[in-house]
């Protein structure tokens, strides 16, 4: 317990710039129900997933190529891409950071919130 009120609480302001670059530039392209998971504490892999969904394939790949974008401006590149060429779940691995762009019907069925339901969440 003493963990937890030491450990500093993070707030929309205050998470890293590369996340609120890849929020604001899936939000120009009208990316629906985004949110940010932070799981620092609760996974080794990676330290937050941006999770939002698109209403076509088409919408989502313009989320996707806004966010590579914003990324690269930022000499900030995916480790790895997968899911492009469906465009049903684009995920974008950036190391600390993962964003997931998905098809309404993907993300009902994968659930990522669900799945990291301990997660401190911030909506957009």
């Amino acid at each position: 317990m003493t963990e937890e009120i030491s450990k500093k609480r993070t707030t929309k302001r205050s998470l890293p710039s590369e996340v609120k670059a890849s929020v604001k530039a899936s939000l120009e392209k009208m990316s629906e129900e985004l949110v940010v998971l932070d799981l620092r504490g609760i996974a080794s892999f990676t330290d937050f997933f941006i999770i939002m969904h698109g209403n076509s394939s088409r919408q989502n790949t313009a989320i996707y190529e806004s966010v590579k974008k914003e990324m690269k401006k930022q000499k900030i590149k995916p480790l790895s891409v997968e899911g492009r060429e469906r465009a049903d779940w684009i995920l974008m691995d950036f190391g600390s950071f993962i964003v997931h762009v998905f098809s309404k019907e993907a993300r009902e069925y994968y659930s990522l919130e669900k799945l990291w339901g301990d997660a401190p969440k911030f909506s957009f």
